[in-house]
């Protein structure tokens, strides 16, 4: 039938045809935005913890949260399940490489700056390379099995319960917390007050090992690409001078100008370079699938800014 299409249709490029949208790319794109979704969660569960201790902090944070409805989070997981679902294993190798190397360079030169807070820019900058990381790997570890997607429709059961449960735990959070924590009524809330602040620790221990595992699968994904080394030289030499320049660059603008800006900034800067170099050393397919990436990490950052304000406000306030 698709052949038939695209006999009457033949313009229509190949990778705009659904048979290169297989059901393991859905079922890896409900993944990765089931990833993102769980990162969200937690992170807000735990800056309402840490804003709840403190007292000036608590109001205002309440608000904020209590602004963000549950139908933006269910529009922004489905345009993140059709992105992820869309953008090739070449482009999400690319994205989740460029974060990686961005995030050991923001670790090391960061050393003077308060690391929580670094740490927590991280966090909220890297939810769209998480989605991408969490595919780059299904990808990877499923290549070549014949009944793959047996696994993959498991990994999206898996998935989807922990991020439902994520998701009723911020809700039971920004309801209860303030009165449970104060009455020691609820034994979650009472965790969450002794050791809420272990959630960092371990979102940090848990994005470490996923990005580690992605990395690897994504340096042999890129080179499966290449027929020879001459190729893979004239890819790679490119890519690491232009990621090299992009990270110093990033860098230094986030440390001038920090901002909720800045950030949105950085999305334009850092994809505009692939993009321009993969005009010149990649394919139609991965230019195309750079430009959804920007909706991918417009849908990530746009609707975080009141986890960017939790973030900053303290920042501002140990400046003054």
């Amino acid at each position: 039938m698709l052949s038939f299409i695209s006999w009457f249709v033949p313009s229509v490029p190949t990778w705009l045809t659904p048979s290169t949208i297989p059901l393991n790319s859905v079922l890896q794109g409900l993944v990765g935005a089931c990833g993102i979704l769980v990162l969200r969660s937690l992170l807000k569960v735990y800056l309402f913890v840490d804003a709840q201790s403190t007292a000036d902090a608590e109001t205002d944070h309440r608000k904020k949260n209590s602004s963000n409805g549950g139908l933006t989070e269910k529009i922004q997981f489905w345009i993140l399940s059709v992105v992820l679902s869309f953008v090739g294993s070449h482009v999400a190798s690319l994205v989740v490489l460029e974060f990686s190397l961005r995030a050991i360079s923001a670790r090391i030169t960061g050393a003077s700056d308060p690391i929580c807070d670094q740490l927590l820019l991280l966090l909220v900058q890297c939810q769209f390379s998480l989605g991408c990381a969490l595919s780059c790997s299904l990808n990877f570890l499923h290549e070549g099995a014949p009944h793959g997607w047996l696994s993959l429709l498991l990994a999206v059961g898996l998935s989807w319960f922990l991020a439902s449960q994520c998701c009723k735990l911020w809700q039971h959070v920004k309801a209860m917390y303030v009165i449970h924590s104060t009455q020691q009524y609820c034994g979650l809330c009472i965790g969450l007050l002794t050791s809420g602040t272990s959630i960092l620790t371990w979102l940090c221990s848990a994005l470490i090992l996923t990005f580690s595992v992605s990395g690897i699968a994504a340096i042999s994904n890129i080179n499966q690409h290449f027929l020879s080394t001459t190729e893979a030289l004239r890819f790679w030499t490119p890519l690491t001078i232009c990621y090299t320049l992009l990270i110093v660059y990033m860098n230094e603008d986030q440390h001038k100008q920090p901002g909720q800006q800045v950030l949105l900034n950085t999305v334009v800067v850092r994809l505009g370079g692939l993009f321009v170099l993969l005009m010149t050393v990649g394919s139609w397919s991965d230019v195309i699938h750079v430009l959804i990436c920007f909706t991918g990490e417009a849908t990530c950052l746009l609707p975080s800014r009141d986890l960017l304000e939790a973030i900053y406000q303290p920042m501002c306030l140990k400046a003054h």
